[in-house]
């Protein structure tokens, strides 16, 4: 395997958002406090929310957001299987069983005449991932949804600026769930966010981010009785540090061109690589915008993925594949009595799937050198 030339990913940090966390670590006040409601409010603006809630992951975000619904043992939430194991560990720590549907080969993001098929009299709510950052069919979902009276808590990990018919997926109804992990579009390090159109259900979700306390140690700070408050709600340990809040709001103030710059990433790849016969790219969707998280293309099946891979490696460029289908894993198979051939588009996309880099610090040179990586690992192995 070669040096590493260009990765798969790297965080784009500058000396604001160390100069940001120094301050931080200067005031003397680290864990959940003015950074975080200045994130939260930054958060909510960019996306359209009403609230929005800081976590300590995505995954918390999810989970918190079932339990806040009342979504527990004996409940079924449909999702998709074609998704980091987060999406489903969420669920089971609910109480509730995921319960998978199939995707859309091309989109790579669950089909909605897939989930109306496993809606089951169990069913509380759907759990719609947006793969990539491209959106799912969210009028589709929603209508399903209100049919049968269900709750839709969007994965939204990848689809901070990612939108459909207009709409940014954070200002969408019921809940919508945000990553910040190192490789996000946005990162904190670790970190997560919801937000909501509801402004009760903002307030309890907040309560039971932090162990169901009426009035965490910042808001005590503020009034008098520094020492007092109650628990009056069951509780987690999901709040976000003003460490982590501090990087946010440095990397909020730079979304606009991160995204852009992706953008200019994502058309340069399809200009280049479009007229590989080998090689579907990601497409545009027609009622959205793209956050561009990840940029995966699909080989044909008479190429080897993983020889593909290898033969990047070689040449310094490092691919990924987004994702194993979660009903290949031993855990979900054991678990649930999943088997290899229940969800085939699913599992045809994981056999083609290559994620090529992408992320906002990558030079003009570095774009074109994986693009004529791209080419002369295809030609390779495709001569003779």
């Amino acid at each position: 395997m070669g040096q590493i030339r260009v990765p798969l990913c790297r965080p784009f940090i500058g000396e604001e958002e160390i100069e940001a966390v120094a301050e931080v670590l200067r005031s003397g006040w680290l864990s959940s406090g003015p950074k975080v409601e200045e994130f939260e409010r930054m958060f909510a603006e960019y996306v359209g929310a009403q609230h929005a809630i800081a976590t300590s992951s995505c995954t918390a975000s999810l989970h918190l957001s079932l339990v806040a619904l009342g979504i527990g043992e004996g409940d079924e939430v449909i999702t998709s299987p074609f998704t980091y194991t987060a999406t489903a560990e969420a669920i089971i720590s609910s109480g509730a069983a995921p319960v998978f549907a199939d995707i859309d080969p091309e989109t790579l993001n669950i089909l909605p005449e897939e989930i109306e098929r496993k809606v089951t009299p169990k069913t509380k709510a759907i759990m719609p991932v947006h793969i990539a950052g491209y959106p799912c069919r969210m009028g589709e979902i929603y209508d399903i949804a209100e049919r049968f009276g269900l709750f839709v808590v969007s994965d939204a990990a990848h689809a901070i600026s990612t939108e459909y018919e207009g709409v940014k997926i954070g200002a969408m109804k019921d809940l919508n769930c945000f990553s910040f992990y190192a490789t996000k579009n946005v990162t904190t390090g670790e970190g997560g966010m919801i937000t909501v159109q509801d402004g009760e259900l903002a307030s309890r979700l907040r309560l039971m981010r932090l162990h169901g306390i009426d009035r965490p140690t910042w808001a005590r700070r503020r009034s008098g009785r520094r020492w007092y408050y109650e628990v009056v709600e069951r509780g987690f340990k999901y709040n976000m540090s003003d460490i982590q809040a501090a990087i946010g709001i440095r990397q909020m103030e730079k979304l606009n061109w991160m995204q852009r710059r992706r953008e200019e990433i994502a058309r340069i790849y399809a200009e280049e690589l479009g007229s590989i016969d080998l090689i579907r790219l990601p497409s545009e969707p027609e009622r959205g915008r793209h956050s561009w998280h990840l940029y995966i293309i699909q080989l044909d099946e008479r190429l080897d993925r993983d020889e593909f891979i290898a033969r990047m490696a070689e040449k310094g460029v490092e691919c990924g594949v987004h994702f194993i289908p979660l009903h290949l894993h031993p855990y979900y198979r054991k678990r649930f009595g999943l088997k290899p051939g229940d969800f085939p588009n699913a599992e045809g996309a994981f056999r083609r799937v290559v994620t090529l880099p992408l992320f906002p610090g990558m030079s003009d040179e570095d774009v074109g050198y994986v693009v004529e990586s791209v080419k002369s690992v295809i030609n390779h192995m495709t001569a003779g």
